[in-house]
Order: structure tokens, then C-alpha cells, then sequence
């Protein structure tokens, strides 16, 4: 059998951005994927008759010290305009957020609003960065106990940043994190359209509402991923990434094969050995990384007779339930949708009336949507469309996405139903089976109030470690996942590296 100093189970940013840090210590690394192709969900792929589409992600990017670290040649994503289709009118926010043209489409609507807008980027602004700095340190293994020498130093460094955002901004910040984005932003403003606009963004991924406790949270989360508003968007797709890291894993003599499935992790006297494909080939690895969901990890490649019984509950009670669907539609250029996010957000009770029939398993017949554009493809971002369903399967329901979605589209752009000349809907069953996301969740495991920070996956288990030595969780269901940044990739190497894991 072959043999490693390490596998990384899935080839999607985070496992790549792994598998990079450690072969660039000198490690001999095995990157296993299950599909054809890299890229998990940050892939860029052929639909057919040379028909390319970001899938899952309009954009992304990685965070700046992981580009640094691994030195990779990543174009930086083009700025795009953020608009929002609401009640009250098209409100248009450039990519700089505050340039002049804004905040008088802020003042079409509201004075006061737009005298208070820059104030409410810059703290903004503030809340990523400090959450930026805490996604870069693994949480505490067990609170309130906290190991002074490997934890107290990064938490003093933590605790310091947010005191020097200073007092007022501080507790802004701590206060904003478990509130409803409906409460947040009738403290800032009072238009209905500029309200609309950010919760939207709040929500973007995450089955919540906006008047759900913890949308505070989830904006600033996808506030740092974006680096603002709206998408940041490849020239080249967000496979771009996907190449750069590639690249730059073979290049420090890294290996990667794909359509190899792993069925498998093999346990010997509780420690993670290596894998077993579902080939019937076993390659041995003194440690395995998973950029798997911690569920599909914990419960399905390593067995839940590997597991005490109270940690099996835990692990099988993470909270997934993905409510995102993708439809992609491949037009004669003609779709008269201009460049940049569009966000499909009348109101936030229509968001919120949208976000209540997914808790009854229903698929929203007036979604919130999120429109962008590459060349002929017009891609939509369908909230929500729950996994499971009340009435019908996915096999059947999925061509009423791509019916609701034309029809929700229509008034706003007229031409683009003309204009369209081929369709692919991903549904979450979809997510599921081609991209091995379990519940069709694009985190991993919600972004909820009992399931962030020191809680994430479960509480003591934010550290990257599993019940079973020499297995390690670098996907995004890990503290500092969701979305494409690779911060967990990033921590779980260095975790391993510095001796504290594995």
C-alpha cells in the first residue's frame, strides 16, 4: 500500500489550501477527490457545448495572508456594483460603497440615511477585520477552561484588537452579533429600501430570516467574505482559485487524484490510519484531514462505532439544512442584466415571508434572489428551496425553480426570458450528490447562534481535533468556515504543523 505524511479527503479550497501549507513544510501529501474535477464549491465547470459556469459561487475570494503564505498567482476579483430590486425602487451602491454616486442613490430615498451611511460602512469595515483576526485563531478546546499556554496568548491578542476598536464600536460589535438584522438596521435607518438591501446580504447562504437572532452575525460574516456588498468576481471564474492552488501544491511535489472517492477512513486502536476508497484501495497516512461536513466526517467515513454514544448524538444533531438553489441560464448575450450583483429583496418581510415557507418545507414562491452575470450566463442564487419537502421530491420540483425564478425576473428584466437558449437548475438534492454537500448546505453546518465560534461543529470540538486521533476537520463545518476564504484550510494546517492536533 502507499503511504503518506498526509491525505486530505476533498479537493475544494479549503482541502487544497491544507494540502499547500503542508507540502510546503516538506510533507508528502495526498489530496483525494470524488469527482472528476477539483474545486469543490469553488469549481468552474462545463455544463456542455462549451457552456462554462461558476456552479455553486458568483465569487469569492481567499483571504490575503493565505495568498501571501502559499505565494499564489490569483488575479484580484474585479469590484462590482451592488443593486437592489425593492418596493420602493432600484437602489445601486458601487463597488468603492461610498464614492459619491451611492450615497445619492441612498439619498433618493432617505437624507438622513445617506449622511449616515459612511459611518455605517467604516464600522463595517471594523466588524471583519476584528472578525477576520478571531476566524484566525482556533477557539479554546474547552471554556470556561482555558490553556494559558497554547490559548492564552492568542485569546489576550484577540481580547486587545477588540478593546482597540475602541469602546464605542466594541460594544456595537459584541451587541450586534446575536441581533435580528431587522433589529439592527432600524437602529441605523429608516428607508425601506436601504434596509431591504443589507438584510438581503445578511441572509445570502444561511436558512435564517431577517428577522432571525444571529443575522447580525451572518452579515458581518458575508460583509468579510465579500469585502462588502456585493460578489467579487473572477475574470477567469472562480476556478481560478481552484488553478492557483493546484498549481502551487504540484509544484512543492503535492498529489492530487481525482474521481477517487473515499469510503472510508480506516481507525486503528482509535487512530485515524488512512482510507479506503470505494475502489477497494487502502493508502496509509500518518494523519487524514477531512474538508468533508463534520457530520458526513464523524458519522459516515469514520463510523459511529468509533464515537462515544453521547458524542454520536451531538455529531448527528449539527444543524445543516441547506435551503440554496442554483439556476443557471445560458442566453444569447441579449439578457439586458448589467454587470454586478443583483439582489432581488423587496422588503425584509417579504424576505422573511420568503424565509417562512422553507420552515414548512415549502419552496418560496416569492424567493429572495440573487442575480450576476458572466459573458452569456446569468446565474441565480435561489433563497430558499429547502431540502427536505413537504409535498413532491426534488426530482420533480426542481423544474419549478428555474418557473418561479423566469417569472420573479421578468418585470425587472424584461428581455432576459427571450434571451434564453439553455437552463441547468442545481437543486439541493443536487448539492448533495455531485458536491457532496450533506442537506444541500453550502456551510457545512449553519452559521446559527448555537453553532459559531468556540460552538462550531460542537461546543469543545472547535479546534479542528475529532474523538479520533490523527483525523482533522479542515472544511468550512469548522470555526472560521462558510463561504470561500480558505481560513480553516489554513488553521487546520497550521494546527498540525505547530504540533497541537493529530
Amino acid at each position: 500500500m502507499n503511504s503518506y505524511d498526509a491525505i486530505v479527503i476533498g479537493a475544494g479550497h479549503n482541502g487544497l489550501v491544507t494540502a499547500n501549507y503542508l507540502a510546503r513544510a516538506g510533507k508528502r501529501v495526498l489530496v483525494l477527490e470524488r469527482r472528476a474535477i477539483p474545486g469543490g464549491q469553488a469549481v468552474t465547470e462545463s455544463f456542455g457545448e462549451d457552456w462554462t459556469v461558476d456552479s455553486l459561487h458568483a465569487g469569492g475570494m481567499l483571504r490575503p495572508d493565505i495568498v501571501r503564505d502559499l505565494g499564489l498567482n490569483i488575479p484580484a476579483p474585479a469590484p462590482q456594483a451592488f443593486t437592489a430590486h425593492t418596493d420602493q425602487g432600484v437602489l445601486r451602491i458601487g463597488p468603492t460603497l461610498t464614492d459619491a454616486a451611492s450615497i445619492e442613490s441612498i439619498r433618493a430615498f432617505s437624507a438622513a440615511d445617506a449622511t449616515r451611511w459612511p459611518e455605517f460602512v467604516a464600522f463595517m469595515n471594523s466588524c471583519a477585520q476584528m472578525l477576520d483576526a478571531v476566524y484566525a485563531v482556533p477557539m479554546p478546546r474547552e471554556l470556561p477552561h482555558v490553556d494559558l499556554r497554547r490559548e492564552g496568548l492568542p485569546m489576550a491578542k484577540l481580547a486587545l484588537r477588540l478593546r482597540r476598536m475602541g469602546k464605542r464600536d466594541m460594544f456595537r460589535f459584541i451587541r450586534a452579533l446575536p441581533m435580528t438584522s431587522l433589529e439592527l438596521f432600524e437602529e441605523w435607518f429608516e428607508s425601506v429600501a436601504l434596509r431591504a438591501a443589507l438584510a438581503s446580504v445578511a441572509i445570502h447562504g444561511h436558512t435564517l430570516g431577517p428577522m432571525s437572532a444571529g443575522t447580525g452575525y451572518t452579515l458581518m460574516h458575508n460583509w468579510l467574505n465579500r469585502g462588502g456588498l456585493a460578489a467579487p468576481q473572477h475574470a477567469a471564474g472562480t476556478g481560478s482559485i481552484v488553478r492557483a492552488l493546484t498549481e502551487a501544491l504540484l509544484a512543492a511535489r503535492g498529489e492530487i487524484r481525482t474521481g477517487s472517492a473515499v469510503q472510508k477512513v480506516l481507525i486503528e486502536r482509535s487512530r485515524a490510519v488512512g482510507v479506503r476508497l470505494a475502489s477497494g484501495e487502502e493508502i496509509r497516512a500518518a494523519v487524514v484531514f477531512s474538508g468533508a461536513d463534520p457530520r458526513h466526517t464523524l458519522l459516515a467515513l469514520a463510523g459511529e462505532r468509533e464515537l462515544a454514544p453521547e458524542f454520536s448524538w451531538h455529531a448527528r444533531n449539527i444543524k445543516m439544512r441547506g435551503a440554496v438553489a442554483k439556476v443557471h441560464f445560458r442566453t444569447d448575450g441579449r439578457h439586458g442584466i448589467a454587470a454586478g450583483t443583483h439582489a432581488v429583496a423587496a422588503s425584509l418581510k417579504h424576505m422573511e415571508r420568503a424565509y417562512d415557507a422553507s420552515k414548512y418545507h415549502e419552496i418560496a414562491t416569492a424567493p429572495y434572489l440573487e442575480v450576476s452575470t458572466r459573458g452569456e450566463t446569468v446565474s441565480v442564487h435561489f433563497q430558499y428551496a429547502p431540502y427536505k419537502l413537504k409535498s413532491g421530491d426534488w426530482a420533480s420540483e426542481g423544474k419549478r425553480l428555474e418557473e418561479i425564478a423566469l417569472a420573479t425576473l421578468a418585470p425587472l428584466f424584461p428581455a432576459l426570458a427571450a434571451s434564453v437558449r439553455g437552463s441547468r437548475v442545481l437543486t439541493p438534492m443536487d448539492l448533495e450528490r455531485e458536491y457532496g454537500l450533506t442537506e444541500g448546505d453550502v456551510n457545512h453546518g449553519q452559521l446559527a447562534m448555537d453553532q459559531f465560534f468556540f460552538m462550531r461543529p460542537l461546543p469543545n470540538w472547535s479546534d479542528h481535533r475529532t474523538p479520533i486521533a490523527g483525523l482533522v476537520l479542515c472544511g468550512s463545518g469548522v470555526h472560521g468556515g462558510g463561504g470561500i476564504s480558505g481560513a480553516t484550510g489554513r488553521n487546520a494546517a497550521k494546527q498540525y504543523l505547530g504540533g497541537r492536533v493529530g
